[in-house]
């Protein structure tokens, strides 16, 4: 049967007692229109020109090239803000996955059975998981004035919103067999969560951390577009002066960094597993 066919004449089956069942229609047709509609509006909104985009896409290669031979000499003025970059994110990561804990906690509907409870702290992670992690980094620089602070702010509001939500996920999932043994022996509800909770979730939790973290040095990188320190401070400095041979070095700094702190956190959560 032709692809066609599936789609726009459904198959007639006849049972044993002579019912005559035909399949559900395909709504593939609807859902194509749909994503095409959908396409043609976007391309109207946004102003998109294909024509534009082949015609002046070489530029992009263009700083590329600029951008190799990397500038050496410039090499030993990015370690401080690499240094503060590295430690906005482990020191934010830390403070968001800590102060995610208790969150994710009330947010588990196997643990809390008020409803009201779980579903404020629900939407509470909702609304900060939708804020742009330089949103924060901005409104942070307004509070605690330009520097890293603000960016370490930033993470860890990132920090807390993403692994609150993966936390309670996985709360949720966990044998509560232990759980309940522990309330029925006499323990408290944090007790019993403690002792027989928590070490099922452990490495999970451990692992979404660590995993958080190799994108939280990406993230770092860009903050000080905003003022919040670190290698994004020099960057947009670099390309205000079309310094591109300098910010050739410091992505190149930059690309090793951020696969030296992967190659740790793969193998520290492969051990965790």
């Amino acid at each position: 049967m032709s692809l066609y066919d599936r789609i726009f004449r459904p198959r007639r089956y006849t049972l044993s007692d002579g019912t005559v069942v035909a399949e559900k229609r395909s709504r593939a047709p609807l859902v194509i229109l749909i994503l095409l509609a959908l396409t043609v509006v976007s391309v109207r909104i946004t102003g998109f020109n294909f024509t534009v985009l082949v015609t002046k896409g070489s530029k992009f290669f263009d700083i590329l090239k600029a951008m190799f031979p990397p500038n050496t000499a410039y090499l030993g003025k990015i370690w401080q803000p690499l240094w503060d970059t590295i430690k906005m994110s482990i020191l934010g990561s830390f403070i968001g996955a800590v102060l995610a804990i208790p969150f994710a906690v009330l947010a588990a509907s196997n643990i809390v059975t008020n409803r009201v409870v779980v579903f404020l702290v629900r939407l509470f992670l909702s609304l900060v998981r939708t804020l742009p992690t330089l949103v924060c980094a901005l409104i942070a620089t307004y509070i605690f004035g330009l520097g890293t602070m603000a960016g370490t702010c930033a993470i860890a509001v990132f920090t807390f919103a993403y692994i609150g939500k993966q936390l309670f996920e996985i709360i949720e999932t966990v044998d509560m067999g232990p759980f309940e043994s522990m309330e029925a022996l006499g323990a408290t509800r944090l007790q019993a969560f403690v002792t027989a909770v928590f070490p099922q979730v452990l490495p999970t939790y451990l692992s979404v951390s660590l995993f958080c973290l190799e994108g939280n040095v990406r993230y770092a990188s860009i903050l000080g577009y905003v003022g919040a320190g670190g290698l994004g401070l020099i960057m947009n400095e670099k390309i205000g002066w079309r310094e591109y041979d300098s910010l050739g070095m410091i992505l190149i700094v930059l690309f090793v960094t951020v696969i030296v702190i992967e190659t740790i956190s793969h193998a520290l959560r492969k051990r965790l597993t």
